[in-house]
């Protein structure tokens, strides 16, 4: 039995030393990490080019689609030359998603000779925007964009070239 009071008598000792051995605070070494990623890159492949056309009388409307398609409504007579849409060949981070961002509001072109305008809207992207955009497992993405030209009339749109500048925003989700 003196084993057993000795054994007793050891942890009684452990119970009344312990209170005095806790401390408030504690000391735990974390760890942090961070990882830098290729950045995000976009150029300009092709210029949106709604190509040559005669609004004629009436005007109407150009529809350049991303697969390249040209259409035209109202009185518009599509002619030769070269028409196109906008291209653009994104790199960056392998497999990583990517938030495309389209004008939001309609551009203008200018003919630089007499100042009249007209007007760039409804801008469609292939691939789609509708679903989620990633980058190949090579970190390559190629967009192809079209958007439909309101055009007026002779009168309001005369003979001449007109160009203008949009803004498209690539960035990582």
């Amino acid at each position: 039995m003196t084993i057993k009071k000795s054994l007793q008598s050891l942890l009684l000792a452990l119970i009344i030393a312990l209170p005095a051995t806790l401390s408030a605070q504690v000391e735990v070494t974390a760890r942090a990490t961070a990882e830098v990623i290729v950045a995000i890159n976009a150029v300009e492949g092709a210029i949106l080019n709604f190509g040559r056309f005669s609004p004629e009388d009436g005007g109407g409307e150009i529809r350049v689609l991303p697969d390249g398609t040209r259409t035209s409504s109202g009185s518009v007579v599509l002619g030769g030359g070269l028409y196109n849409p906008a291209t653009f060949y994104i790199t960056g981070q392998p497999e990583y998603t990517v938030a495309i961002t389209l004008p939001s509001t309609p551009i203008l072109l200018t003919n630089s000779l007499n100042g009249r305008t007209m007007e760039v809207h409804n801008w469609t992207s292939a691939p789609s925007l509708d679903s989620e955009v990633t980058l190949s497992t090579n970190g390559n993405l190629n967009l192809s964009l079209g958007a439909t030209l309101k055009v007026g009339d002779i009168s309001d749109n005369p003979v001449g070239v007109y160009s203008g500048t949009y803004v498209v925003t690539f960035s990582y989700n």
